[in-house]
């Protein structure tokens, strides 16, 4: 009988709990002080999203392997982890998604819950999620097959420019997405836009575990045959 990994499983939670956090929490920062700037809001989300994750992944890496994406663990699923495993790191993430919203908001003196009014929809919305998740996932497989020291700082810098360079701020993440509707913030997203952005994500990183996936095994069987 196979036991869930503990450490893990709470790696899982605080790590996207701390995640969120700073996503929120930078962007209520960020619009306090730019004084209606939203260049200078923006900056400083992203800024501090990048810095947060190259310390979570580096930290918490070693014990979950740092999802915190349900995308990027349901594209990691093998034989060597049990579906009890891969539904507990899922319950985790949102949980601990949720959990980093509400702490955002009780941090800036804000209603622990308060819904977003944040309209995000629009096909270039939806096309942007797609990009921005394919790429983080393609990101994510490649740098982990040939430049494995370097993850961290690979998917931080990744997801920092994809703040600027998509139309949506590149949500990329299922559950991020989910708790971002939970703050009336800078950051935050209609609950009803919610399910489009998911299906988005999700298109973009089964098309990236794909497309990865034949890049990896077409370099290796090239590399052998040399």
């Amino acid at each position: 009988m196979q036991h869930t990994n503990r450490p893990a499983i709470l790696a899982e939670f605080l790590g996207t709990a701390f995640l969120v956090a700073a996503i929120v929490g930078s962007g209520i920062m960020g619009e306090t002080l730019a004084d209606g700037n939203s260049a200078i809001a923006l900056l400083a989300n992203s800024v501090a999203t990048g810095a947060m994750l190259v310390v979570l992944i580096a930290t918490l890496g070693p014990l979950s392997g740092a999802h915190f994406n349900p995308i990027v663990t349901l594209a990691a699923y093998n034989s060597s982890r049990s579906l009890q495993e891969v539904g507990s790191y899922l319950g985790a993430q949102l949980g601990g998604a949720l959990t980093g919203a509400v702490t955002a908001n009780l941090m800036f003196g804000l209603s622990p819950i308060s819904f977003s009014r944040h309209a995000r929809t629009g096909t270039a919305q939806l096309f942007s999620e797609f990009v921005a998740t394919f790429g983080l996932l393609m990101v994510i497989f490649v740098c982990s097959r040939f430049r494995e020291l370097a993850i961290q700082y690979v998917v931080a810098g990744y997801i920092t420019a994809a703040y600027w360079f998509t139309a949506s701020t590149s949500f990329a993440n299922p559950v991020v997405t989910i708790a971002r509707a939970f703050t009336d913030t800078f950051s935050g997203i209609r609950l009803v836009d919610v399910p489009s952005f998911v299906i988005a994500q999700a298109l973009g990183g089964a098309s990236a575990v794909f497309v990865s996936r034949w890049m990896i095994k077409t370099a290796m069987s090239t590399k052998g045959s040399a």
